[in-house]
């Protein structure tokens, strides 16, 4: 099922009633001298359980411990963004999965060789979705990389994906931006990247979470002061559909300086971007879900493939 991703971007008070999220303006909501038409003018309401995203993106927004503890249960992530409208925080639930605990030992106990041949398989697997968003948009020559993803070995020794990111970010928005930089804190429209790249990283966490993974340890980044390194690792095949988004942003013509209302609108459109996975095209939510149960295929033994979408 798809989920939906609700926003809020302006002064709310959000609580929970009979199963619902409840929106309400927070003058009238706190007023209890508000004439009974103007509370229920003011009321919005939506199923938890049909939510997989919630966007908390104001300093005055007020939310029940009932409702966060209802979007836990219900295995929604809740992203709290910071005074620049940036994701800051990520909330999911700690317990995902009724086989959690097994699932855990599982992954604890994989050996160094899987990881190593998982990393494999995800590095060419963003190489191959770079190529393919290069080959559809740019004139840019992409058998290099096509290459590079065919040589990728065990671990990625070479450092195949720096040499192929290198390139890349060369060539993606060279036409529009000829000293484009890739970089965190680098000029626009990097800020659209960053903020389309932790959309993703939440749906990649809430998807190993739901199937009972600990997304704190990777398979690769070992960062000791990061809390997501699987959802990092996991998530680097499906960064080109960012960065695809974005570049038909950069070539629509309008400013993308600032971060407004619009662009986090088409940005928050990318848990229901169309991706291909296992030969069908499907919600890049659901696609998550369905690489993160090849995952736990893989560390119980089951698989040795790691399934991610083509571009």
């Amino acid at each position: 099922m798809i989920k939906r991703t609700l926003y809020f971007g302006n002064p709310a008070y959000l609580s929970l009633r009979n199963g619902q999220l409840v929106f309400q303006l927070p003058e009238v909501a706190k007023n209890e001298n508000a004439d009974e038409w103007m509370r229920r003018e003011s009321v919005r309401t939506f199923p938890v359980e049909d939510l997989g995203l919630v966007v908390l993106d104001h300093r005055q927004i007020t939310i029940t411990q009932a409702l966060l503890a209802a979007l836990l249960d219900n295995q929604t992530a809740v992203i709290t963004c910071d005074a620049r409208s940036m994701p800051a925080g990520l909330l999911l639930p700690l317990d995902g999965h009724t086989l959690q605990s097994e699932r855990f030992r599982h992954q604890l106990e994989s050996s160094l060789p899987l990881r190593k041949q998982l990393w494999q398989q995800t590095v060419r697997a963003k190489i191959r979705n770079q190529a393919a968003v290069l080959q559809a948009h740019t004139p840019a020559e992409v058998r290099c990389l096509q290459v590079w993803a065919a040589d990728v070995r065990s671990g990625d020794a070479d450092n195949l994906e720096g040499r192929a990111a290198a390139y890349y970010w060369k060539n993606l928005f060279a036409a529009e931006i000829p000293r484009f930089v890739r970089g965190r804190d680098e000029a626009p429209p990097n800020q659209l990247l960053n903020y389309g790249y932790a959309i993703v990283r939440a749906i990649i966490a809430r998807a190993l979470v739901g199937s009972g993974l600990l997304p704190t340890l990777g398979i690769h980044h070992h960062n000791r002061y990061n809390a997501y390194c699987l959802a990092d690792d996991i998530m680097e095949p499906y960064r080109p559909y960012v960065d695809e988004m974005v570049l038909g942003i950069v070539r629509e013509g309008q400013p993308f300086d600032t971060l407004h209302r619009e662009l986090k609108a088409r940005l928050l459109s990318l848990p229901t971007t169309e991706v291909c996975i296992n030969g069908r095209r499907s919600p890049l939510m659901v696609a998550a879900a369905t690489t993160a149960a090849s995952l736990v295929r893989c560390f119980s033994g089951e698989s040795r493939l790691l399934v991610f979408p083509e571009r």
